[in-house]
């Protein structure tokens, strides 16, 4: 079992999101006192090329090879849900040149997977936080039910026969689920897949009948009314879908979004860590940056390295009780 953070996309999104990369040439290094970086900098990614992560890791690498003057080069590294990566980063040298495309698999597989090599709070300085990205629960319109409340009903009357299709265990689509039924009280039964494309399918035949989805999946099937969307996981509405309600306006404190930010070894240099989260933040600030993030359907996540260190400390203590809950694990 294993957890895989990227957002689901078309091809026609991936398209759109990913020319600007390659169409944007690096501009020379600017004349500044600071000596970081003088060779180029790698940045590990816990996911297969061409999805959302990987996309995401694109974006701000560009971004920081442009202002930074030296190449910021991907390294996707897939595998035991984001750890492969992870492992790599920790074990590297904190000098700032090996870095991670930190998501909320890391605060998940921290209490999801038995017998970790690292401590994710403890082995990984945080750097910067970089976009959130919420969920959208969704139903087949079979489901006699157009609002959360409704849902809920309908759930604890059929206690047990409601099947909740998720991705693999412990993935987010699966821990928005547990984290739904946990505060609602709700019995569903859980369906994994091995990918949130084949979960989607399923439910648009109405073989199962609830899915926490990414929002680019589903967002076309929900705009043809194939799939009735009940509330976006953010604690606010979501700019993608303005019409949709966020669950946590019917259940308070629900939040399930993905997250992702930069994170470092720890032990590298404050001034690397401040010369990082100076640019990635003036990045974050910039329109054509803003606009490619909106295209993923997140809200920017502008934070201090502390900052981001708080909010990967209270998500992963979060996520432990969550995962609790569902008896999920990975040895």
């Amino acid at each position: 079992m294993t957890f895989s953070p990227q957002i689901e996309f078309s091809r026609r999104q991936i398209l759109r999101l990913a020319t600007p990369l390659l169409a944007v040439p690096a501009l020379p290094r600017a004349v500044r006192a600071d000596t970081y970086p003088s060779r180029p900098v790698r940045i590990f990614v816990g996911a297969t090329a061409g999805g959302g992560t990987d996309i995401m890791a694109r974006l701000m690498g560009q971004w920081l090879s442009r202002w930074l003057g030296e190449p910021f080069i991907i390294e996707d590294r897939p595998g035991a849900g984001t750890n492969l990566a992870t492992e790599a980063v920790v074990r590297a040298a904190p000098d700032g040149y090996t870095l991670l495309l930190a998501t909320a698999a890391n605060a998940i597989n921290a209490t999801l997977y038995d017998n970790l090599s690292f401590n994710f709070v403890r082995d990984i300085d945080s750097v910067a936080g970089l976009v959130r990205v919420p969920l959208v629960m969704v139903i087949h319109p079979s489901v006699p039910a157009t609002t959360v409340p409704e849902f809920i009903a309908y759930a604890k009357a059929n206690a047990g026969r409601v099947n909740m299709a998720t991705g693999v265990n412990g993935g987010a689509p699966h821990v928005a689920g547990e984290l739904f039924k946990m505060m609602t009280g709700t019995a569903m039964t859980q369906v994994p897949y091995k990918g949130l494309s084949l979960a989607l399918s399923d439910l648009l035949t109405g073989q199962v009948q609830v899915l926490f989805s990414g929002v680019p999946a589903a967002i076309e099937f929900i705009r043809s009314s194939k799939l009735r969307a009940l509330g976006v996981t953010s604690t606010a509405r979501a700019d993608a879908l303005p019409n949709v309600p966020a669950v946590a306006e019917f259940v308070p404190d629900f939040e399930a979004s993905q997250w992702y930010g930069i994170g470092a070894p720890k032990g590298t240099p404050a001034e690397t860590i401040a010369i990082l989260n100076r640019e990635i933040n003036a990045g974050l600030a910039t329109p054509r940056l803003k606009a490619q993030l909106a295209d993923m359907g997140g809200a920017l996540l502008v934070t201090t390295p502390n900052e981001f260190g708080a909010l990967i400390a209270a998500e992963t203590e979060k996520w432990a009780k969550v995962v609790k809950f569902s008896g999920a694990h990975v040895k």
